[in-house]
């Protein structure tokens, strides 16, 4: 389950609270004072304005099919960011308990399965407003960690081999060393969550926008768990972006930090370091660090955002899926007049069952036929026999109908 080199190579040893003052992880934010704050200010304010604008663009049967590969693309990202390659290909598989008989393979499955489950948990609205709360964190890390498999939860003593359980959402116990950074001794982590917690609550709406990048790094820094730290942080982070902005889970900054892998571990790392000189804030951590990795962080989702936008541009899209769907056709793949059904969907979010026949020319048997076949391919879902048709986006499809999402799958 390694999130870091920390959580791979743990230094163990038992400590309790060093007293250490929380002011050491100060400024918890840009500070108003500071020569970058209008700047990141214009920033989060354009990255609020293009999401919501992406988000509104989006009929209503679109977004939600969106958003369910979003959900397997972002945990696809943010576990490749951990060495743990688990293509949404297999992450649906899973989902549809169609496991790897490779036992690493299946564990990774498991795993993927485990983040899915918390982000839809995420989704569902349950932590609204609370994302930062340290119940909330403790309440992410039992949910990931319970789904996970025995040989996933434990950690590693490289001196010794010692395998160190980690227990579903319990904060650790013990010492660690992340790269160079030292994290607070176990006892003083409460502590420091209660002040991270009172940190980021209550904020407007840019600094809201603005502690989504400094609460990111501040928790890695407290680094509360034995393991799984980046993926909570994550998850942390894609919450807190959620209430924030109302992304609806169409877009997912996971993509960029994984894209720009190094720049992503190097901005956390020089976030770790104190105050170069009094030019640089007043706390005991660099502002300037602190307000470049925010720079970077919200660039990145600006960037998501836009390349999101380009790629599921209703034109653009129906042109994809219903080029897709011809080649299909003639494959004999699919039945003949399948195009019509999708353009339909597409346009009107949910097509009722009963309008297949009129829409197509056909007898109901006929409809019946086209409509069985494209939910059989995963193209098309409905609750039941009788509900209405929405539009699905099969992670083994995306290569054609949303190019760049992820890699293709090599089988």
């Amino acid at each position: 389950m390694s999130d870091s080199v920390a959580d791979k190579n743990p230094d163990i040893s038992a400590a309790a609270d060093r007293d250490e003052s929380t002011g050491l992880m100060e400024p918890m934010l840009v500070s108003d004072g500071s020569k970058h704050k209008s700047a990141l200010a214009d920033l989060a304010l354009t990255l609020a304005e293009e999401s919501a604008a992406f988000r509104s663009s989006l009929p209503a049967g679109v977004m939600h099919a969106l958003a369910d590969l979003v959900r397997a693309m972002n945990c696809y990202y943010s576990n490749l960011i951990e060495g743990h390659n688990t293509h949404p290909v297999d992450i649906e598989r899973a989902l549809k308990d169609d496991y790897s008989a490779n036992p690493e393979k299946r564990n990774l499955q498991l795993e993927a399965r485990a983040h899915i489950t918390v982000q839809a948990w995420i989704d569902g609205g349950t932590i609204k407003g609370v994302a930062t709360n340290a119940d909330t964190l403790r309440e992410i890390h039992r949910r990931f960690c319970e789904l996970l498999p025995g040989e996933m939860l434990f950690a590693e003593d490289p001196k010794t081999a010692e395998k160190i359980p980690v227990v579903p959402g319990e904060v650790r116990q013990r010492d660690v060393k992340v790269g160079r950074h030292i994290p607070v001794s176990p006892g003083a982590v409460p502590r420091f969550l209660a002040r991270f917690e009172e940190a980021y609550r209550r904020l407007g709406r840019i600094d809201s926008v603005l502690a989504a990048a400094a609460a990111h790094h501040r928790f890695a820094w407290i680094h509360p768990f034995l393991d799984g730290n980046g993926r909570v942080g994550r998850l942390m982070t894609h919450a807190m972006l959620l209430d924030t902005l109302d992304t609806g889970g169409v877009w997912s900054v996971s993509r960029g930090l994984a894209r720009s892998e190094k720049a992503y571990k190097d901005h956390l790392a020089a976030c770790d370091m104190t105050r170069r000189n009094d030019l640089d804030g007043r706390g005991t951590l660099s502002e300037e660090a602190l307000a470049t990795f925010t720079r970077y962080f919200l660039e990145t989702c600006i960037d998501q955002v836009r390349f999101m936008r380009d790629l599921v541009e209703p034109g653009k899209l129906r042109d994809r899926i219903l080029r897709w769907v011809e080649e299909e056709v003639r494959a004999d793949k699919l039945p003949a007049k399948s195009g019509n059904v999708l353009e339909a969907v597409l346009y009107r979010g949910a097509l009722p069952r009963g309008d297949v026949p009129d829409l197509l020319g056909l007898t109901d048997r006929q409809a019946r036929r086209i409509t069985s076949a494209l939910l059989d391919a995963g193209i098309l879902t409905s609750q039941s026999s009788k509900a209405p048709l929405h539009l699905a986006f099969p992670a083994a499809l995306a290569q054609f109908w949303m190019p760049g999402l992820f890699p293709a799958k090599d089988d």
